[in-house]
């Protein structure tokens, strides 16, 4: 018997593992899209620098021309070593066109444009982030540049720091204006994140993603005076059609100088990008706006996938998910809940069409989803601060939330109530006020920092989800068989002392915090995304009447569970956990799903998300392993009750 339940421990052990570690596969891909980013880098550095090279068929910069040389030989040696896509060929071949020009002394204007050409097409087939979830901090940018870049490109940009004359290239000058006006934010955070090879300029990799636009956006403010930035800021607040050129932040990050003046006059060009560059937080998108993006990613997907490009295709369909719809999830589900879930299947079985190359059932989703988007846009747009329904969407929201982490809070203290450990409660307490804590913490670091939206917030629910549900198996097999056995006020006294060590108290604060995190995390999204500066008072009211409703929970379970019988207790509890662990694991799984950590295999089954069921075969098996565990556990308690020699003399205890 002991050998079968070590088989059984053995078992979820690798099952749990198995789940934790399927992020693993990603790592390949990874390494993929940081070569793709490094050639982006090299081609924007030959459109930009060429100029100091070149002028007029000769040359003017020997040492400069030697590097454009060297870098054009790399491009076109990188993107041949890339893995094998549709138009590798064609991009190889034109990497080769681009060496050509080079040699031959073209033109600035002739190099740059292919040199962008090809690096445009790189990105459609990589598809990497080209702007920042929220508006960068530039009073943290130039911080960062002060103690990271002043000593070599100067403390105003003029590439004249303590360190540059022993430098071979020279450092780049910001002030610089006509590299200035070739030269992107992105382009700029790309050198960050990556450095320049053969030269002095590291990788700032070590730092955080935040801070690298910040110190990117900071750094491309230096060309640019306080009477430009002032200029721009009154051509920005009085002209609607300049707005309409940059209408949020990815335009922002991805634009030139150079290329806005082909659209406006390019001395109101410069001025505006003063501006903007110094102030991003005025086009910093919205959430109706991600849903935009999300319509172009599905939209340049669908073309992949009749172009025959799969795997671009399944790219950039995942990043309509992440990129787009995901930022604009809480608040379109605070909204129009319906609506809400239409989108996130819709979504699923598309990113299946595409994976299974089913072209004409992609080329309808893609049709629905795009009428659908078109929908929450509409209604993301409209009024938000309508007292009755933001209390309504706080209320509800905390409620759905709360009520799974506090029946399993509630079952803890309870247990330990009935076993008379209550020494052991303060690690259960500890646990969920940490987290409620850590929520509130969440909370500013959503609402001020940084956008926790995305593949970072599916990934931390997938995997609390799935931690949460394998602790839970294991507590929930062990309470059923102590409630199969006899005796109990005599087990209660002379064994739970000793089961309780503090590890085990440990892994119940580690339990409490998790799960109670888990809801918290999601919950502040939701709320992050319903405030707004004339609803607040009616959101905490709807937070503070769910609060209450939660208490008066608490305060029944756990008084009605002081009245039964010991046994009971435990064969209830055990059942509860066994449920709330089928739950958990279905839910974790799900949200792993949307970052394409697990795939999706439709089945015809309904979705319930109280009960973390939902239409994928993935998810319904990884439910139904966990019931098999349950049954199998219950089935080999049952017989080692029946094996042992009937107990008497302790059932009015119970």
């Amino acid at each position: 018997m002991a050998s079968r339940r070590a088989n059984l421990f053995t078992a979820i052990v690798g099952f749990c593992l198995t789940l934790l570690l399927a992020p693993l596969a990603l790592a390949d891909e990874t390494s993929i899209q940081n070569r793709a980013k490094q050639i982006w880098q090299v081609l924007d550095y030959l459109a930009v620098d060429y100029g100091a090279a070149v002028s007029n068929g000769q040359i003017i910069e020997q040492a400069e021309y030697v590097e454009m040389q060297e870098f054009s030989q790399n491009a076109e040696r990188q993107l041949s070593e890339l893995a094998p896509f549709s138009s590798k060929d064609d991009l190889v071949q034109q990497a080769g066109q681009l060496r050509t020009l080079i040699a031959e002394k073209a033109s600035p204007k002739l190099v740059a444009n292919k040199a962008r050409e090809i690096a445009a097409q790189l990105v459609a087939v990589y598809p990497v982030p080209m702007s920042p979830s929220t508006a960068p901090v530039l009073g943290r940018g130039e911080v960062l540049y002060a103690a990271q870049c002043a000593s070599c490109h100067g403390a105003q940009g003029h590439g004249d720091g303590p360190l540059a004359a022993s430098l071979s290239p020279p450092p780049i000058a910001f002030s610089d204006r006509d590299r200035a006006q070739e030269r992107s934010v992105f382009a700029l955070y790309q050198i960050i994140s990556s450095g320049v090879d053969s030269t002095a300029m590291p990788d700032f990799a070590h730092i955080t993603d935040d801070d690298r636009w910040a110190l990117a956006y900071f750094s491309s403010t230096l060309s640019y005076t306080a009477e430009e930035v002032s200029a721009g800021g009154q051509q920005w607040l009085n002209n609607q059609a300049v707005r309409s050129l940059v209408p949020n932040l990815d335009t922002l990050t991805q634009i030139t100088e150079i290329s806005l003046a082909q659209a406006m006059d390019p001395s109101a060009a410069r001025h505006v990008l003063a501006f903007l560059r110094s102030e991003p937080a005025v086009v910093m998108g919205s959430s109706s706006d991600s849903l935009g993006l999300a319509k172009t990613k599905l939209a340049e997907s669908i073309r992949s996938l009749e172009q025959g490009d799969v795997r671009t295709a399944s790219t950039l369909a995942l990043s309509a998910y992440l990129d787009g719809f995901e930022i604009a999830e809480p608040a379109l589900a605070a909204k129009d809940k319906s609506l809400f879930d239409a989108l996130e299947r819709s979504m699923g079985a598309y990113r299946v069409a595409v994976n299974r190359e089913n072209l004409l059932e992609a080329q309808q989703l893609e049709k629905d989803l795009q009428r659908q988007l078109a929908t929450a846009q509409s209604r993301l747009g409209q009024a938000a601060d309508d007292p009755v329904a933001t209390f309504l969407g706080a209320f509800t929201i905390l409620l759905r939330e709360g009520v799974e982490a506090l029946l399993i809070v509630v079952a803890m203290v309870a247990f330990l109530k009935k076993a008379q450990r209550k020494d052991v409660l303060p690690y259960v307490h500890t646990g969920w006020i940490a987290a409620l804590l850590a929520g509130v913490a969440t909370w500013g670091v959503a609402t001020y920092l940084v956008d926790l939206s995305g593949a970072s917030r599916e990934m931390t629910e997938g995997f609390a989800a799935i931690f949460a549900a394998v602790v839970l198996l294991c507590v929930g097999i062990w309470m059923h068989q102590k409630s199969m056995a006899g005796r109990w006020q005599q087990y209660v006294k002379e064994k739970l002392s000793a089961a309780l060590n503090r590890k085990s108290a440990l892994m119940l604060f580690l339990l409490s915090f998790v799960t109670v995190y888990r809801e918290v995390f999601e919950t502040v999204l939701f709320f992050a995304a319903l405030w707004t500066g004339g609803n607040g008072a009616y959101l905490l009211l709807g937070m503070g009447a769910a609060i209450l409703v939660l208490i008066i929970l608490a305060c029944v379970l756990l008084r009605t569970s002081a009245k039964l019988p010991i046994g009971q207790f435990f064969a209830a509890s055990s059942a509860l956990i066994g449920l709330l662990s089928v739950v958990l694991i279905g839910k974790g799984v799900a949200a792993l799903q949307k970052v394409g950590i697990f795939d999706i295999t439709p089945v015809a089954a309904p979705q319930i998300d109280l009960l973390g069921i939902y239409p994928s075969m993935q998810t319904l098996v990884a439910q139904l392993l966990i019931v098999l565990v349950i049954a199998i556990s219950v089935g080999l308690n049952i017989r080692s009750q029946g094996s042992r020699p009937k107990q008497v003399g302790y059932r009015r205890h119970e």
